[in-house]
């Protein structure tokens, strides 16, 4: 599915980056060519057959911070599936607890001689500090309010799939966009693929600024869905608020809950996105969120796995060929 927009270079040259700490810095050739290099996982995931040994005898570390399912178990089924050896830091009983400085800590992983660290934290610039202290590929599983980039990345490949093309789509996304790492990394990514993006939010989540990132603004949800060709909606982050950010949960549905009667503005094809976990009933209807043929959000998961399959694979390609694995 080579896209005639984008053309990028050979070998490793299509995508130079040591590690992948977020979108921004990425030219739209290199995030097309990690979507074609995700192709062939999501057609092995199809299968019976889900294994490959591409990177037999390295060690995945993934050391998540902050508390994730989805992300989390999508790393670790990519990283077996792949055939990697997988460890999973459990953060919650290990030194960090104990007062050990994020510095040391990644002293201590690059002292493992992991091939790569996966790396979920609850403060923005944690993973970007630890990338720059050890010797491996590191790979954001997402950072406090910065970045996401694996799942813009699997967003991107599930809008793909469905709509073939991104110049001139129209995506609103609605939510919580201030507190919104998912919704940062999607902006990045579909706006430098082509897309026009619109952003949703009542004015107390709405980040100041954030024309600058060449998206349209709106406060009224119906007239932010008018024409729309994907819906992405987001959760409301209260573990991220102080102080208050909406007047009820019960308002805020009836303000941007996503239903099926607010969905009939949107165009007649349009996609529905959640990257999860929903709360549902008050920013989707479960008869939308649910809704066959046009809620993307199982295929979202599944093409996490891909997504996931893909950067591993391809960030771990220079250290396999100089050790003469690849």
């Amino acid at each position: 599915m080579t896209s005639p927009e984008y053309t990028y270079p050979e070998g490793a040259a299509a995508f130079p980056h040591r590690g992948l700490v977020g979108i921004a810095g990425l030219a739209p050739h290199e995030i097309w060519f990690l979507l074609d290099e995700a192709e062939q996982w999501v057609e092995l995931n199809r299968k019976a057959q889900k294994h490959r040994e591409v990177l037999s005898g390295l060690t995945i570390i993934n050391a998540f911070f902050e508390n994730s399912t989805r992300t989390l178990l999508s790393f670790e089924i990519a990283g077996k599936r792949l055939g990697a050896d997988v460890v999973n830091m459990a953060v919650a009983t290990s030194s960090v607890k104990k007062g050990e400085t994020l510095i040391d800590t990644a002293m201590t992983l690059n002292a493992m001689h992991a091939d790569a660290i996966v790396i979920r934290h609850a403060s923005s610039g944690a993973v970007q500090l630890i990338a720059d202290k050890v010797d491996c590929p590191v790979l954001n599983a997402g950072d406090g309010q910065h970045e996401h980039p694996t799942q813009a990345l699997l967003d991107a490949l599930t809008i793909r799939h469905a709509k073939r093309a991104f110049n001139g789509l129209r995506v609103t996304i609605c939510g919580d966009i201030l507190h919104s790492r998912v919704a940062r990394s999607n902006i990045l990514c579909l706006t430098s693929l082509g897309a026009d993006v619109r952003v949703c939010a009542p004015p107390a989540l709405m980040p100041e600024d954030i024309e600058r990132m060449n998206v349209q603004v709106f406060h009224d949800f119906d007239a932010a869905l008018k024409g729309a060709d994907v819906v992405m909606m987001l959760r409301l982050q209260m573990e991220r608020m102080e102080g208050q950010f909406i007047p009820s949960p019960r308002e805020y549905r009836h303000l941007y809950g996503l239903s099926m009667e607010r969905l009939a503005k949107a165009q007649p094809d349009a996609l529905v996105m959640h990257p999860g976990p929903m709360n549902r009933g008050i920013e989707i209807e479960s008869d939308v969120a649910d809704l066959a043929g046009v809620s993307q959000i199982t295929t979202q998961v599944e093409m996490g796995v891909a997504i996931r399959m893909a950067c591993l694979d391809v960030l771990t390609r220079r250290g396999r060929k100089a050790e003469g694995w690849a």
